[in-house]
């Protein structure tokens, strides 16, 4: 089922109440790598309460379920909540920006793009490398790493490595660096 009604909707919503967001997650990778299939929508956002009440009060209560206190909650923590779309079964998950120079540096590199037809602001493709590869060590998890072969893969010559680099080091995330780098045939 294509992602492309509910992503318009809730990309005009967070436009409407004025916050800044990025795509992130399987849909970013997607957008540079090989894609997957999934009914999972990440975004990370920039906002406080009253733009969190803006949004919400925006979507259709008869199509989409949220926990007003868990998304005020979230904004409280810099979590994230749920958004989920009860017509079409997507799972929206909006993640506030983490704090830290590298998620601060990939929010404002983040450039308008198409998803499904949709425009939408992503995650560069450098910066779906370097998140995938945090989720990667935090999870333990091969997906993540298979998604960034699939971008380096796809992008080869047009990423910027010595950025990716950069960020790899600082991060410490030279074994899951050196996996993805493996998967994808350039070690």
């Amino acid at each position: 089922m294509s992602s492309a009604p509910v992503l318009r909707e809730i990309v005009t919503a967070l436009d409407q109440a004025s916050i800044p967001y990025m795509v992130v997650g399987s849909f970013a990778s997607n957008l540079y790598g090989n894609g997957r299939g999934t009914q999972d929508i990440d975004l990370v956002i920039s906002a406080n309460a009253d733009q969190i009440h803006a949004l919400l009060n925006s979507l259709s209560k008869s199509k989409y379920y949220f926990d007003l206190g868990a998304a005020l909650e979230a904004c409280r923590h810099k979590s994230m909540f749920n958004i989920l779309d009860m017509d079409r079964g997507w799972k929206i998950d909006v993640i506030f920006q983490k704090r830290g120079a590298f998620h601060q540096q990939a929010f404002l590199r983040r450039k308008a793009a198409q998803i499904d037809s949709v425009d939408v602001f992503a995650l560069t493709a450098e910066d779906v490398v370097i998140s995938k590869l945090e989720w990667g060590k935090m999870g333990e998890s091969s997906r993540q790493l298979e998604d960034v072969s699939g971008v380096l893969k796809v992008q080869q010559d047009s990423l910027d490595h010595s950025y990716i680099e950069k960020w790899v080091r600082e991060l410490g995330l030279d074994n899951e660096w050196s996996r993805a780098r493996k998967l994808a045939g350039l070690e």
